[in-house]
């Protein structure tokens, strides 16, 4: 026997409630016991969900006592350090992260053994070897221009590019594990293993008699960086030695490059645009306005995460559906989008009502923040209600277009931010960021429907053909 929500309602509801709430145990019920692909990939979505609502929890706190222990002034400097290291480090794996959980599912689904053992072995050796030469270039960089550069801000980005290459070296085992629906062992270390250690690390150096200032928190960050990765490293390792047998290997190095990179640049735009307001408030403004503008944005991780968590949960069943079932693909991605609309709303709401006071607890500086939030918000939800459009167009071969749309996104919105911030300060910043969201969305969206014939936007229903 096994558990079943809408019969368990049944048994201990009233007769009237529970015929009310058979649909919505239904789903659930399907969601979580169902053998099919919708299944799985609803079941991994969840655990993706679950984990990235303890990792907000885990990270709200850590961020609220870093900001207590170092002030506003050295948090800022961390915070900008951090968030640069973070977007380098997943850049550096030039789109390798991605293209294996494109490459995995169609490698396993035709048997093709020896090209699957050589995407694992190669991507490991070629992700390590790149982000170590990038981690040295920007270390020599940093030092070349540190004329140019604010001098609170040198050493910390040369000790931070120490954590770059095992940055890199996670996100690619995340790709590894999400390729293979491992959900627990692609976001367990990066998203709650790795911020506990940050601020274990960080109290330890404090209680030793550390400066509570940004470069024993990047010592903190360096420590917990390669103790986490490395730990993902072997059980990534060992899962994988257990489902692929031994044997010789095929390496079409350029054939995987060659669709990594256009990926690459969907990630790197992407990427940038989901960070380019904090770098840009870095660039124009103190340390200061750099941590109450990025205690903003932490505040609305909550909202952020849920579509992380769906994209991180379809992507490899898009690839899966893109070769020969494109009814399934088409009602699937359809699907996706309420998957994403609707929590978002829901944790929209929940934000914007409990909004200030959590930003209390950073500090009382920290309550500036809080109007942006009502402005930041529309851009949130103008993203979720397309789904994860850009995870559908590059599964399905269709990533040069979605580099291109994330290309022309992330000018629009440095360029808006350029005018902007000078002008209104973090206002400006917060409104560069809400219309390039709502721009990002638009340009997806339609994308989407004119290569795919698919409709991804949430109030309005299939085109004919696709349902």
């Amino acid at each position: 026997m096994r558990f079943s929500a809408a019969t368990t309602a049944g048994r201990f509801l009233p007769q009237r409630l529970a015929l009310r709430m058979k649909p919505l145990l239904g789903l659930i019920d399907a969601v979580l016991f169902t053998a099919d692909e919708r299944g799985e990939a609803g079941r991994m979505s969840l655990i993706a969900f679950s984990i990235r609502i303890v990792s907000a929890v885990i990270a709200f706190v850590s961020q609220v006592l870093m900001a207590r222990w170092m002030g506003s002034f050295e948090y800022g400097i961390f915070v900008l350090v951090w968030v640069t290291m973070v977007i380098v480090g997943n850049l550096a794996c030039l789109g390798f992260h991605t293209s294996v959980i494109r490459f995995i599912p169609e490698y396993s689904e035709r048997g093709l053994m020896d090209e699957l053992r050589g995407i694992v072995v190669a991507s490991r050796l070629f992700v390590l070897i790149a982000s170590t030469l990038i981690a040295g270039l920007g270390a020599l960089g940093v030092w070349l221009f540190s004329p140019f550069i604010e001098n609170y801000y040198v050493v910390p980005f040369i000790l931070g590019v120490i954590c770059l290459p095992m940055i890199a070296m996670g996100d690619l085992l995340q790709g590894l594990s999400r390729a293979n629906s491992w959900a627990l062992f692609a976001l367990s270390p990066t998203y709650l293993v790795r911020p506990v250690l940050i601020l274990g690390f960080m109290a330890l150096l404090l209680l030793v008699g550390y400066a509570p200032d940004a470069k024993t928190a990047i010592f903190a960050s360096i420590a917990a960086t390669y103790a986490t990765t490395l730990g993902q490293l072997i059980g990534v390792t060992a899962r994988m030695d257990k489902k692929i047998p031994a044997g010789p290997m095929k390496v079409h190095f350029a054939q995987w490059f060659i669709v990594s990179l256009p990926i690459f640049l969907v990630e790197s735009f992407f990427f940038l645009l989901t960070n380019a307001d904090v770098l840009m408030v870095g660039a124009y403004m103190a340390p200061n306005d750099v941590a109450v503008y990025f205690a903003t944005v932490k505040t609305l991780a909550l909202v952020h995460f849920v579509y992380f968590a769906v994209k991180a949960g379809v992507a490899q069943r898009y690839a899966q559906f893109t070769h020969g079932e494109p009814e399934k693909l088409a009602a699937f991605a359809r699907e996706t989008v309420s998957w994403t609309f609707w929590p978002s709303l829901l944790m929209a709401l929940l934000v914007l009502a409990l909004g200030q006071p959590m930003l209390t607890l950073f500090g009382p500086e920290f309550t500036a923040g809080y109007p942006l939030l009502f402005l930041l918000v529309f851009g949130v939800v103008a993203r979720a209600a397309v789904g994860p459009c850009e995870s559908l167009l590059t599964m399905s071969g269709n990533q040069n277009i979605c580099a291109a749309v994330y290309a022309m996104t992330l000018a629009f919105n440095i360029g808006l931010n350029v005018v902007l911030i000078p002008l209104f300060g973090l206002w400006g910043a917060a409104i560069a960021t809400s219309f390039a969201m709502i721009f990002e969305a638009s340009a997806l969206s339609f994308t989407v429907w004119r290569k795919l014939g698919i409709v991804m936007l949430i109030f309005v229903p299939a085109a004919r053909g696709d349902a």
